[in-house]
């Protein structure tokens, strides 16, 4: 129950983003239904009714001056008529939610919104959906673009947004060598299952990649099978306004914008899943890996790497594929590791940080990873990074839902530690590449692997990695010791 002493609290800080003051002595003011409808569709806020703002005054103590309703009976009546007529797609509200507050004999209205849930959103006002959604920043309440509205309506779909048929794209957009190195990974983790022995079409179709729609007599890829395993040219023709990119601010010299960048630029399949097998090794490579052993073997695997890995496979899951000049955009810095995906958080913040809620907008897209090892299940993910990131002296994960950008930001700190490869080569570091130092790291974890099987723990292709290991090799850091079969690689030190 709200008292004098939370509404003295609450115009201590003036008006903000969950907080509207109307005067309203007589009648409720024809601009609460728009605040309705922006907290609503935000963050939920409160509205005070018999409290007037002076503008121009810079001093919070004075600008706010408690003058009460009228009849604050008449008010709450109206006001619950008004919200049960077709004023309002939706009355989100309980009686608990209104109620009339006593302040040095003064009443005020005080009306609680909470943030609308996402399979009812957007609220609007007049039965006008795109002139009658409303949003709210620090300014005020403004009127959503259509694009925004569209994302809301989007979003409300129970069963995700990656399940779409694109007609007329076939096998033939599909890039076969993404889907096999998938299959080949789905094999490791799923020996036994019988999809491993069914052609590349069905197995598509299995993991919802591929939808028949026998009473339409229609088929083709489903969204998630596009983005995920799909031909570059197919996916940039059918969603031309979305974007994935990779930058590595680390370790800059002089003007350089950037030490590593992974974007369209023609020589990868800009799919997501070699996106996502591309970028992870290189955002990795480098946390630190404490001596452990598991019984006789050692593990590498810290909680901080399956940190990393969640992150940005939520980015992924979570992000809205069909949002105009969307970006799903991941960047490593010297101090923290960024990953940004198009599309607002379905869910509050307080609700992801506890868990127990997963409702991800690419649900098919988000099966494929788990079925690979990528991805915890019903919403654990977020306090596992956080619980992964309270065991280092790094600082707090921050997650970010950024309204005035339509993104989501997950940030996690890095301490400024050396990597592991600048501990074997010190003096060239600077002059390699950031994917040589991934080939260098994983030699440094297990000399005896081939070529295929940095390919396959990488993303990067075999040609690619042989090209990498002669130019290690001709710079005199890398040289091979015994047979092609037998032998195992080794990486010169110089101290």
């Amino acid at each position: 129950m709200a008292s004098s002493i939370n509404i003295e609290a609450l115009l201590a800080s003036g008006e903000r983003i969950n907080l509207e003051c109307k005067k309203a002595q007589s009648n409720v003011p024809v601009d609460v239904w728009k605040t309705y409808s922006a907290f609503a569709n935000t963050y939920g806020g409160t509205i005070l009714l018999g409290i007037v703002e002076h503008l121009k005054e810079k001093d919070l103590k004075k600008r706010f001056q408690i003058v009460g309703v009228e009849d604050s009976r008449k008010i709450v009546t109206d006001f619950w008529n008004t919200i049960n007529s077709n004023k309002v797609n939706e009355n989100i509200l309980s009686d608990s939610d209104v109620e009339v507050i006593n302040v040095d004999g003064k009443e005020v209205v005080c009306i609680r919104v909470p943030q609308a849930d996402w399979s009812i959103k957007p609220i609007f006002l007049n039965n006008d959906i795109y002139k009658g959604t409303f949003r709210r920043n620090h300014e005020g309440d403004y009127h959503c673009k259509e694009r925004q509205v569209k994302a809301m309506i989007r979003d409300s779909f129970e069963d995700g947004n990656d399940g779409i048929l694109l007609e007329h794209y076939t096998m033939d957009d599909i890039d076969l060598d993404s889907l096999h190195r998938y299959r080949n990974l789905f094999r490791v983790w799923n020996t036994d299952h019988v999809w491993n022995e069914i052609d590349d079409k069905s197995f598509l179709r299995n993991l919802g990649g591929y939808i028949v729609n026998r009473e339409e007599g229609k088929e083709g890829l489903s969204m998630a099978g596009l983005m995920m395993f799909g031909k570059g040219l197919p996916i940039r023709e059918r969603f031309g306004n979305f974007r994935m990119d990779y930058l590595n601010f680390c370790n800059l010299i002089g003007e350089e914008r950037y030490s590593d960048r992974l974007t369209y630029d023609g020589r990868w399949e800009n799919n997501l899943y070699q996106f996502f097998s591309i970028v992870l090794p290189r955002m990795t490579f480098d946390l630190p890996r404490p001596f452990r052993m598991e019984g006789m073997q050692r593990v590498d695997d810290t909680p901080q790497h399956k940190a990393v890995r969640e992150a940005f496979t939520n980015a992924i899951i979570h992000a809205d594929l069909m949002m105009d000049a969307g970006i799903l955009r991941i960047e490593k810095h010297d101090d923290k590791l960024c990953f940004r995906n198009p599309g607002l958080l379905r869910l509050p913040l307080e609700q992801i940080y506890e868990g127990g809620n997963s409702k991800a907008r690419n649900p098919r897209i988000q099966n494929m990873l788990r079925m690979v090892g990528f991805g915890e299940n019903i919403g654990s993910g977020f306090p596992q990074i956080i619980a992964a990131w309270k065991e280092t002296k790094w600082g707090e994960p921050e997650l970010k839902n950024k309204i005035e950008l339509d993104e989501v930001e997950l940030i996690l700190p890095l301490a400024k530690t050396a990597n592991v490869v600048k501990d074997v080569v010190k003096d060239v570091v600077k002059e390699l590449t950031e994917r040589q130092q991934v080939i260098l790291n994983l030699i440094k974890e297990n000399p005896s692997l081939s070529a295929n099987e940095m390919s396959q723990k990488t993303g990067m292709t075999s040609r690619t990695i042989q090209r990498d290991l002669a130019l290690l090799h001709e710079k005199g850091i890398l040289y091979r010791e015994g047979g092609r079969k037998d032998g195992c690689w080794v990486i010169k030190s110089n101290e």
